[in-house]
């Protein structure tokens, strides 16, 4: 059974802790945890690269807690500090920000409405020693700021600990239910998973997306059959009517698509993916994009994880290669991988994101929100594939 360690980071709630430099953020990161996770100093700027903590949150389940670089620092890791606190606001779903009084707090307004713009919830954290009066200018310099309050504590001797827990499961209640199936499966559904099981599969076991179908389908009381494409044939034969939906990999869309009975729905895992992260009426209509490529076009591979990419990769390899086919000429294709994502958009033509099963939520819907502000399409592996394949007017997408 894998423990608490082993869930991915995209499937846990992500919580940014950010504020000024030297503010206690990592006291505080520390006081939450229980541990010395980050290095605590009275020097400012110690912390220079975003510091990470997994552990279980009471109601709220798995979470990653982000303990960021200070900002308002003279030094000249200043800038590069700010870029990675940047990155972490948009990945996050919870936001933390330390105050140590009522002149912090006119200095974290900008941030905090960055924050509540981009739907992320968030709650003050006055960290001080026992001032009343620090307590009550602080109070009213939130004003109605703060959405869901603040929470006062002193991080090193711990008091105050339980109220900012407390307060953090009770900021994360109301979040996005995760369901990747959405309303396309009811108990007693036949469900046909079609997986390869070629090169690019890692041995001895199945890729997050698969794991997390076949949890869902379970929790559903689906009838799940699980086969590679070389066993569908017979698998069909077996059943006594046809399934009601197939799922299968995006790169083998076209010869599953093939041999499915045409009562079947058919989708991939990328699809379900996609529409779990992202916004699938977005990546539908950026899909069209695809046919507006030309000679000179930029297109924009966008990995949420790193890898080391194999001969067959399917963002780094296909996809390029199933475009050069459709469209011709000199087309140009970029990678960017991990939380890593361009500053500047506006060179590209299209943008096709994968499915986004090792990112959270937040960060692919930012990247989808600064694709949209660029004025970029944008779409998704799966999407991509079965347009490139012809059948993205017959797939299913939920």
């Amino acid at each position: 059974m894998a423990g608490l360690d082993q869930t991915p980071a995209g499937l846990r709630t992500q919580i940014g802790i950010f504020g000024k430099t030297n503010s206690g953020k990592s006291s505080v990161l520390n006081m939450i945890t229980g541990s010395d996770t980050a290095i605590v100093s009275p020097l400012a700027g110690t912390t220079t690269d975003p510091v990470k903590k997994s552990m279980e949150l009471g109601a709220l389940g798995p979470c990653l807690f982000i303990d960021t670089p200070g900002t308002f620092d003279p030094s000249d890791l200043s800038e590069k500090r700010q870029e990675r606190m940047q990155s972490v606001m948009k990945a996050c779903d919870i936001g933390l920000i330390v105050v140590k009084d009522a002149s912090d707090v006119a200095d974290e307004k900008e941030r905090y409405e960055w924050l509540r713009a981009h739907n992320v919830r968030v709650l003050f954290v006055l960290n001080k020693s026992d001032d009343k009066e620090v307590e009550k200018e602080t109070e009213k310099a939130l004003g109605d700021m703060a959405g869901t309050g603040f929470v006062t504590v002193d991080a090193r001797s711990g008091i105050g600990r339980d109220d900012l827990i407390e307060a953090i499961i009770k900021c994360g209640e109301g979040g996005r239910k995760d369901s990747l199936l959405k309303d396309c499966v009811s108990a007693g559904d036949c469900i046909l998973l079609v997986m390869p099981q070629d090169k690019l599969a890692p041995k001895g076991r199945l890729i997050l997306p698969q794991v997390m179908t076949i949890r869902e389908l379970l929790d559903r009381d689906a009838v799940t059959i699980g086969i590679t494409p070389e066993k569908m044939d017979e698998a069909l034969a077996m059943l006594k009517a046809p399934p009601k939906l197939i799922i299968t990999d995006s790169q083998v869309f076209p010869k599953v698509y093939e041999k499915k009975p045409p009562e079947s729905l058919i989708t991939s895992f990328s699809i379900l993916m996609a529409g779990l992260k992202g916004d699938l009426k977005v990546y539908a209509e950026g899909a069209a994009a695809i046919d507006r490529l030309h000679d000179g076009s930029r297109v924009l591979i966008a990995e949420s994880c790193t890898h080391a990419p194999a001969d067959e990769d399917i963002g780094r390899v296909k996809i390029p290669a199933l475009i050069r086919k459709r469209r011709g000429g000199d087309i140009e294709f970029d990678i960017c991988a991990g939380d890593a994502f361009q500053k500047d958009l506006s060179d590209y033509d299209l943008i096709i994101q994968c499915g986004g099963c090792m990112a959270g939520r937040r960060l692919i819907m930012s990247r989808i929100e600064e694709a949209k502000e660029a004025g970029v399409s944008i779409t998704n592996y799966g999407l991509a594939i079965a347009y490139l394949s012809g059948i993205f007017d017959k797939i299913y997408i939920p």
